[in-house]
């Protein structure tokens, strides 16, 4: 019993979680960083015909080929606006693979204590709750913190 005693007391008390802050339209994300492959600049992205309007289809990242999804839209958001700002983060997901989220900014890392993070209630009539795991909170405000399994479910 000792050594189970001994590992609890070797925790840092406050442990923290680091998320990448995104925008979408005028709401600030937060994507927790250890499911972050890569943040590229847009580039063309090859149509696949007969898919759901939310995957844009691929691109090629070092010879990888990606699967590109727009969060805006599987979040029931106005369509993507391509600007100097949007950004592609290619995501490493357990189950789903690796998959690329287009994004209209990336603005900051941010490291959240996990007490300061607020778990968010499952609500089947809001179906935008239902694509988050959390609320932290920041210097900068609230962050919607992503749940990425259930935003790229059924996308790859």
């Amino acid at each position: 019993m000792n050594s189970m005693n001994e590992v609890e007391e070797l925790r840092p008390v406050g442990e923290t979680t680091q998320f990448i802050v995104i925008k979408l339209g005028d709401e600030q994300y937060g994507i927790d960083i250890k499911y972050i492959d890569n943040i590229v600049r847009m580039q063309h992205i090859t149509r696949v015909p007969k898919v759901d309007d939310y995957l844009k289809g691929v691109i090629n990242l070092r010879g990888e080929v990606i699967p590109v999804m727009s969060i805006r839209i599987k979040m029931g958001l106005e369509r993507d606006v391509e600007t100097k700002s949007s950004r592609i983060i290619i995501l490493k997901l357990e189950q789903q693979g690796t998959i690329g989220v287009i994004v209209d900014e990336v603005r900051e890392v941010v490291t959240l204590e996990n007490d300061r993070i607020e778990k968010v209630a499952y609500d089947s009539k809001d179906e935008n709750a239902n694509f988050l795991c959390g609320v932290g909170k920041s210097d900068g405000g609230l962050i919607s913190l992503l749940d990425l399994n259930s935003v790229v479910l059924e996308s790859v």
